[in-house]
């Protein structure tokens, strides 16, 4: 039985770039929180199919500004 709110597969894209951007940067969790201005847990929440927490509009274009790229980096090219 899906979760309410949970992830939508566009989200999980999203979720799953900017994971991986910070896993290419040696960037733990914690940090990227730091920059965010938000907590490691809710980095984690972001991260994890148990909650449906995910990116805002304007956390992804400072996620741009940290990893240094557009933020149409974190989209896919074509619908999902």
């Amino acid at each position: 039985m899906p979760v309410a709110n949970a992830k939508s597969k566009v989200d999980w894209y999203l979720v799953n770039r900017v994971k991986e951007m910070r896993v290419e940067k040696k960037m733990s969790q914690e940090a990227l929180a730091a920059y965010l201005g938000v907590t490691r847990g809710f980095i984690g929440h972001i991260e994890s199919p148990k909650f449906p927490a995910k990116y805002n509009t304007t956390q992804l274009n400072q996620l741009a500004k940290i990893f240094k790229c557009s933020p149409k980096d974190f989209w896919p090219e074509k619908p999902i």
